[in-house]
């Protein structure tokens, strides 16, 4: 079994490749809830969702968020009786969220991701980091700002100050999965958003130092793939690098998968990680992801061997 730490984009991307050379019922996916809040009356839980979709080949891969070819009726309906809502949700997403909040207030998060990823014919195990209601707030220079209020309404341009978030439970089975997976991978997400909220919770950092770790940089050169990770590698006097990357994971990690353009950081990264993987981390097509999910799978099947 492997087990796949998960925000919402980056990590996504590579599951489409993972999901096409290892049989999805060896995967269990770990998803960030940090960001999960309430619009509209229904529970949004956007990186399970992501996932969600992405397993079940629904993913909208424009925005990478939402389902592919939805309808917005409610939306814009909702916008003409004035009604206006941060989060742009399609239909067919709505029904899903729609569904979640139903299902949660009988069941619970876990359970729901369960009865969802069923429905939608997932094999993978899919976990949410916690079910807590989780809170996080971005301390920039125009305010404290609540973090969709940063990414959507203000669309990531203020700077980061400082980021807070709320101290949660883990969820079931998630120590357990780590401990007796194969490998574990940390997909390229948010380091600080999206991976650090689930390094944080209690036993999971432990866990980790008795697992094989490896993790793929959202960094490439000075700067994230997509998303506002700069910003708050920054704000916590992270290097905005591969080498910031694999200093934030350096107490478990044992291979840190860089982008060729980042190859002059190798003997940096040396320093920090035993092993250091180079290849091509921009999932801009299939072939691509499935070349680097390829890389990752031979990695773990060598220290498996004992050949690492």
């Amino acid at each position: 079994m492997i087990t796949v730490l998960s925000g919402g984009t980056g990590t996504p991307k590579l599951l489409q490749g993972l999901k096409e050379i290892v049989n999805p019922k060896d995967l269990t996916i770990i998803v960030n809830t940090l960001e999960n809040d309430y619009f509209s009356g229904v529970y949004v839980s956007a990186d399970i969702d992501t996932v969600l979709y992405t397993m079940a080949d629904m993913i909208n891969e424009d925005v990478w968020y939402g389902v592919k070819d939805d309808t917005f009726i409610t939306h814009e309906r909702l916008e003409e009786l004035g009604c206006g809502e941060l989060l742009r949700i399609g239909d067919i997403d709505r029904a899903t969220k729609i569904q979640k909040t139903q299902l949660m207030e009988e069941y619970g998060l876990l359970k729901a991701c369960e009865i969802q990823a069923k429905n939608m014919g997932i094999e993978s195990r899919i976990i949410p980091m916690s079910q807590d209601q989780t809170d996080i707030k971005i301390i920039t220079d125009i305010g404290e700002l609540e973090f969709h209020d940063f990414l959507i309404k203000y669309q990531s341009m203020p700077e980061v100050l400082d980021i807070e978030f709320s101290k949660v439970k883990p969820c079931e089975g998630i120590i357990d999965s780590i401990r007796n997976s194969e490998a574990v991978i940390i997909g390229p997400s948010n380091p600080i958003t999206s991976i650090l909220p689930i390094l944080s919770l209690d036993g999971v950092w432990d866990a980790l130092k008795d697992t094989y770790v490896v993790a793929v940089s959202p960094i490439v050169g000075s700067g994230a793939v997509s998303g506002p990770a700069n910003k708050f590698m920054k704000a916590l006097d992270i290097e905005v690098s591969s080498v910031g990357v694999a200093s934030l994971y350096q107490d478990f990690l044992d291979n840190i998968i860089i982008d060729n353009e980042d190859e002059n950081l190798k003997s940096k990264l040396n320093q920090i990680v035993n092993k250091v993987t180079i290849t091509n981390t921009i999932m801009s097509n299939l072939g691509v992801k499935k070349n680097l999910a390829q890389i990752i799978i031979d990695s773990i099947s060598l220290k498996k061997r004992g050949d690492y």
